[in-house]
């Protein structure tokens, strides 16, 4: 696409839509346990997949969401908002789609976050 002219790195392989994976997933909670700073990093891709992200309590209740359509960089930071409106301690999991409108899933995978601690304002 036309846009892409300014990310195209001719040294980067770029893989097909089929073989992108998740990299590399870094997660940072806040202090009060309502917010996970999020770091994800793909493969380099020929076509922009969709990412979707669901975090579970340690209950197992859905606690937040977020969809990133066809992202322009394998690399991103994100914000992912915890919404309990009193979070507590304990392994929450966030699980990772990644996938083509023609091609479905190409790769799940799930991450515990651990939140040891809750400061309380």
């Amino acid at each position: 696409a036309a846009m892409d002219a300014f990310f195209i790195d001719p040294e980067v392989e770029r893989l097909p839509p089929a073989s992108v994976r998740l990299l590399e997933v870094r997660s940072v909670p806040s202090p009060d346990g309502n917010r996970i700073r999020l770091a994800l990093e793909l493969t380099p891709f020929q076509k922009r997949p969709n990412i979707d992200l669901v975090l579970t309590d340690p209950f197992g209740s859905v606690c937040g969401a977020s969809s990133i359509l066809e992202p322009m960089g394998w690399k991103m930071e994100l914000t992912l908002h915890n919404r309990l409106s009193d979070p507590q301690t304990g392994t929450y999991l966030l699980s990772i789609s990644i996938s083509y409108p023609d091609l479905g899933e190409v790769e799940v995978r799930q991450v515990p976050i651990e939140i040891s601690t809750i400061e309380r304002p």
